[in-house]
């Protein structure tokens, strides 16, 4: 995610560098931090592709949401399995503005697969280079779940499960969801289930839901959720600045309906999230309302050609508890809808070649005082990828490790509002258009 002092950048245009946290922010949101775990693959004895669209992932086939569904607990029945499993990431980066670099930019290790017949789990501690030959390690995606199999509902399949997991929507099988697929807009607002958001609720909090699947069609899932106190986010490597804020009386719902055909999969869901945030914690607090619908199809027919289409838009209501005093006596609106819409479309060839483009907007009502200089906090981004992961397939040399080879393209259209000048330069000085945000990068990612 955006590092807190970019974050704080982000509220105050004012500051520098914030074009520069912007591109870390799209590093780390859409960078390689979600892929096949190859622990997963010793343990089951199916290949990576069997759970992704590509190779390499991160697009879940429904064999993968199946697999996540019962727990990560499915076994080849050989015998135990040591879940660990490992990935490193060098990335070149050429911005439109500033210096271009080549490092070592992610080290991860997995703690992934089944403890029991009915336990299992995913966990993720990262190591993100922070410059200056310095690495952050931080605890990032965390997914623990207990889940009863093959039970029976009037004749119908049925599953239950309880999740632990501190970023909500990460959790989701359809994996559509801004947490789930890593993805979502970038700007100086967004909603409590984006992850690019400022003050993000992702990783920073803890929560428990209880899951059903009926039918193998019939999604539904019901939890809470509680921020970390800041010492304990101090003490998995995240910045208290970036704090999502004290939450209280905080609901999570999802449900979806899911079909598998064999050679495609469809799915419509809705996804809900409600809290009262003090931000900050000794702050008034504001009453928070994410309501979200996402579509998702696929097109897998025999694996040759895979065509992956998803949409996701989520409205959120705030109520602010406090009127904010702009510095020419004006009062900040006491409430606002922000608005957060993905749209992507991926094509793989062979689960080896891929190419996937993808169009995000954030949007809100125009306010002078929270979003300076100019009032309006609409963005406009775009994600063009291209990769090739030659491993992972049944046919390939190694089932069980890969290689990941990509080039992204971050491209801004629109930041603040504005293509030109998008935080007012003062006379004399250089102006920021959108497109310096932009960046190009390729990086190679090794899972093992």
């Amino acid at each position: 995610m955006l590092p807190p002092r970019h974050r704080q950048a982000m509220r105050h245009p004012t500051h520098r560098p914030l074009w520069l946290g912007l591109l870390m922010l799209l590093l780390v949101v859409f960078g390689p931090s979600a892929h096949a775990i190859p622990a997963y693959a010793r343990q089951t004895g199916s290949a990576c592709a069997d759970c992704h669209a590509g190779a390499y992932g991160p697009q879940l086939t429904p064999y993968g949401m199946r697999f996540k569904l019962n727990g990560y607990t499915d076994t080849d029945g050989k015998g135990t399995k040591i879940p660990l499993a490992a990935q490193l990431t060098e990335t070149h980066t050429a911005p439109a503005r500033g210096d271009s670099t080549t490092r070592l930019t992610e080290g991860d290790l997995y703690l992934a697969g089944r403890l029991t017949d009915n336990v299992g789990g995913y966990v993720k501690v990262e190591a993100d280079h922070t410059g200056h030959n310095t690495y952050n390690t931080k605890l990032s995606n965390v997914d623990l779940r207990f889940v009863a199999k093959e039970l029976k509902l009037r004749g119908k399949d049925l599953i239950l499960g309880v999740s632990v997991n501190n970023s909500p929507g990460f959790q989701d099988p359809i994996a559509a969801l801004p947490n789930a697929a890593l993805i979502g807009p970038a700007g100086v607002t967004g909603s409590l289930l984006n992850p690019s958001s400022p003050n993000t609720l992702t990783d920073r909090v803890i929560g428990a839901t209880v899951y059903g699947l009926y039918d193998n069609n019939w999604y539904g899932e019901a939890g809470t959720y509680r921020s970390l106190p800041t010492s304990q986010q101090d003490h998995f490597g995240y910045n208290v600045a970036g704090d999502p804020g004290k939450l209280g009386n905080t609901g999570y719902a999802r449900f979806a309906y899911m079909k598998d055909m064999k050679y495609q999969f469809f799915s419509a869901g809705v996804v809900a999230l409600t809290t009262q945030r003090q931000l900050p914690r000794s702050g008034p607090h504001d009453d928070l309302t994410d309501l979200g619908y996402d579509l998702t199809y696929q097109y897998l027919g025999n694996r040759e050609h895979i065509v992956q289409v998803s949409y996701v838009n989520i409205l959120e209501q705030r109520h602010y508890g406090a009127r904010l005093l702009g510095p020419q006596g004006q009062l900040a609106q006491n409430r606002a809808a922000i608005h957060d819409q993905t749209a992507s479309v991926s094509y793989t060839f062979r689960q080896t070649y891929g190419v996937m483009v993808t169009h995000m907007l954030s949007s809100g009502p125009h306010d002078a005082v929270r979003y300076t200089p100019y009032g309006d906090p609409n963005a406009t981004t775009n994600l063009f990828t291209v990769f090739w992961a030659p491993f992972g397939k049944d046919d390939s040399y190694t089932t069980i490790a890969n290689v990941k080879l990509s080039a992204n393209w971050f491209r801004f259209t629109r930041f603040n509002g504005r293509a030109n000048d998008i935080f007012a330069a003062p006379p004399g000085s250089r102006k920021t258009n959108a497109g310096d945000l932009n960046a190009f990068s390729v990086s190679a990612s090794l899972a093992f």
